[in-house]
């Protein structure tokens, strides 16, 4: 009877073992196969990244042969403003706008100069300019620091 127990116990070790094994593998395998498409995904990218930057080169010859053709047949005042940044922008490549406002940083040290005078005209009742000198100067650093660091979080400074 303990020789059967026994015998039981080691085939059922031994199958759990190999059960452990195959799920590692397999664990393994779906690993490799995620990495694979996640490095596919990658290529593409970058493919079509090329191919958009050669769709771009080819729209700049083309126009610079219409330049040509166009000052040829004698109408120097031909210009395409407009054309060339809308084109960029279809063709999915990004353009390079200039955000439009007020950035972090000075919207920052204006809050600060202002919440700092108040502050240091309160703070210093015997002299509240000069307070509010102190306090401007102080709260308007703080700000803008804070406002940097927000900028640069946004990509808006590097």
């Amino acid at each position: 009877m303990n020789k059967i127990i026994a015998l039981c116990l080691i085939t059922g070790l031994g199958f759990t073992a190999c059960r452990n094994h195959v799920a590692k593998d397999e664990a393994l395998i779906k690993a490799r196969a995620i990495k694979q498409l996640k490095d596919s995904l990658t290529l593409d990218s970058f493919r079509k990244a090329e191919i958009a930057e050669q769709e771009r080169l080819k729209q700049e010859n083309v126009q610079a042969q219409e330049r040509q053709q166009a000052q040829a047949i004698g109408n120097p005042g031909y210009s395409e403003p407009q054309q060339q940044y809308e084109e960029a922008g279809k063709s999915g490549i990004a353009t390079n706008t200039q955000k439009k406002g007020w950035s972090d940083a000075a919207k920052g040290t204006a809050i600060g100069a202002g919440a700092g005078a108040v502050m240091g005209t309160l703070i210093d009742k015997d002299k509240r300019l000069r307070g509010a000198a102190i306090g401007a100067a102080i709260g308007g650093a703080g700000g803008y620091a804070i406002g940097r660091k927000k900028d640069r979080q946004s990509g808006r400074v590097q």
